[in-house]
């Protein structure tokens, strides 16, 4: 099969390639975003693999589809950039990345945690600076805090189980429980009450966009933090640089942002920073941003490859293999 790879980086064509040594599809690796301007790049090519800021939406399927694109395969475990409903109107197959490796993320989460609670990225600029003053860099013990996990598929049931052997009380809210979660089910509400520290692990969807809502927010107590290494249309932005500006909020760490797209995974320190949200949230002394690096470990690049490759074959064979969407 011939692939049309977008936003590709170094490391997508490092692994992809290293896994197709067996397969023998043919890769044309773009370093451009899919969109409604760049889909013509994919004429000639029967399937397109795409990352998290793909635009997959009505127009461009429909533009992938009239070019001969049959197959879509995402190499990511989320699908809110794709138009399901109009994939499946055109006759086209998409598959995704379930479980690349949730404890890359649950991981992740954690040290946003650490860094944000221990002033970590504060310590570490006051060193280099030989300042070694320790006024201002006071944290929590997680010893016996209550920390709230908002989702309980595979991520969050790791990041329930990383928490408790910290020896933290995990509460956890999700519309449908896990008999492998350990933590304590309870109301979104009482968890957000309850919680010292929130993370959040469950999918982008219409009933979840802005889960985390200026109600949200002053529901939770003062002081708590919380974590995004989601989707960032979780969290109602304007409302989180209220409640930090305010100071019920006591530190946000996000691997995520709503509007990331324009932002992430390039190097824009040679340009003017256009996003007035994000340039709001970059003031703050207890953020912690990082750009959307919570998947990248060795494993989780091994596993994404290995699998964008069995669901490009399966299509091409004809078989399924359950990650269709």
């Amino acid at each position: 099969m011939k692939i049309a790879v977008y936003s590709t980086k170094a490391y997508d064509r490092e692994f992809l390639d290293r896994e197709n040594s067996a397969a023998k599809h043919e890769f044309t690796y773009l370093e451009s975003r899919l969109n409604i301007k760049t889909a013509l790049m994919a004429g000639g090519h029967d399937a397109v693999c795409c990352f998290v800021n793909d635009d997959l939406g009505p127009e461009v399927l429909t533009l992938l589809n009239e070019l001969g694109v049959r197959m879509v395969a995402l190499r990511c475990a989320g699908f809110n950039n794709l138009h399901r409903s109009k994939l499946k109107e055109l006759g086209m197959t998409a598959a995704r990345v379930p479980a690349y490796s949730p404890y890359a993320v649950a991981e992740h989460a954690l040290a946003l945690i650490l860094a944000l609670n221990r002033r970590l990225h504060k310590a570490y600029n006051r060193v280099r600076e030989l300042n070694f003053s320790l006024v201002g860099l006071a944290g929590f013990d997680l010893n016996e805090a209550t920390v709230g996990v908002i989702g309980t598929g595979k991520i969050g049931q790791i990041m329930a189980r990383n928490m408790k052997g910290l020896g933290c009380r995990v509460l956890a809210y999700d519309p449908y429980p896990s008999a492998e979660c350990s933590a304590e089910y309870v109301t979104l509400e009482r968890l957000l009450q309850e919680s010292r520290i929130v993370s959040l692990h469950c999918p982008l969807m219409p009933q979840t966009h802005h889960l985390i809502d200026s109600q949200a927010l002053h529901s939770m107590q003062p002081g708590a933090l919380l974590i995004n290494t989601s989707r960032g249309g979780l969290v109602d932005t304007p409302a989180v640089i209220e409640a930090l500006k305010s100071g019920h909020l006591g530190g946000l760490g996000i691997d995520v942002y709503e509007e990331e797209e324009e932002l992430f995974f390039e190097d824009q320190s040679g340009s003017v920073l256009q996003d007035d949200t994000f340039a709001r949230l970059l003031t703050f002394p207890n953020v912690l941003i990082t750009g959307h690096q919570a998947f990248l470990t060795q494993e989780a690049l091994t596993n994404i490859a290995r699998v964008t490759l069995e669901n490009l074959s399966a299509f091409e064979e004809g078989v399924t293999t359950g990650r269709e969407l």
